[in-house]
């Protein structure tokens, strides 16, 4: 029995010992295991919050459209874009927003949220829409260099009529007929044959002498 409790003891110390020199080295892996767990389920319940939140507030975003009232609606679209600027609540709110500045004629405000979803949005096809409505702003604001670079920038195939359409309608009131007529003609042959927009398109070839 004594023979055995010594044989314990030395293998106490032994593990003593070894925990003396690595003990310290498997505390840190553990911690860092530990804070690297905890900080995942931190992050993906912020993530959480964060998307109720967003989503709030986008439900009394719309409530603010329907009231017809561009500074409430200015207001709310504010707030999403300060506090969930990284979601895609903010940058449908600043689409929405930026279309009831339209058609209320505050052009400069209109520009300044379709410019953020330019710079912000992670969306892609939403950064290609808000460029189109920021070049026909640009257009009616007779601004064509500013219009132009907006639709000169790349975009999904999907999108090649429209902005070869509005490229048209730049470059024609420049008075660059020909450059004009290339731009249409490229809008035209992008769009499906049966699409009633493609008659649009049509007429403004026709009213500059071309031929398809």
């Amino acid at each position: 029995m004594a023979a055995l409790d010594l044989q314990e003891q030395e293998q106490l110390e032994t593990l003593k010992s070894w925990w003396k020199d690595n003990g310290t080295s498997i505390t840190i892996v553990v911690s860092v295991f530990l804070i690297g767990t905890l900080g995942w389920w931190g992050l993906k319940t912020y993530q959480s919050k964060q998307a109720h939140d967003a989503a709030t507030l986008f439900q009394q975003f719309n409530e603010q459209i329907g009231s017809n009232d561009p500074k409430r609606v200015n207001d709310a679209a504010a707030a999403l874009t300060d506090k969930f600027g990284t979601t895609l609540y903010a940058t449908k709110a600043a689409l929405a927003a930026a279309q009831v500045n339209e058609q209320s004629k505050n052009l400069a405000q209109a520009k300044t949220q379709l410019t953020w979803v330019i710079e912000h949005a992670k969306e892609a096809r939403l950064k290609d829409v808000a460029r189109l409505r920021l070049a026909a702003i640009l257009l009616d604001a007779k601004q064509y260099a500013d219009a132009l670079k907006q639709l000169e920038g790349e975009h999904p195939a999907a999108f090649d009529a429209l902005y070869a359409d509005l490229k048209g309608d730049v470059l024609a009131a420049q008075g660059k007929t020909a450059e004009a007529q290339a731009a249409y003609k490229l809008a035209f042959d992008k769009t499906d044959a049966k699409s009633n927009y493609r008659n649009l398109i049509e007429i403004k070839l026709d009213g500059l002498g071309a031929a398809k």
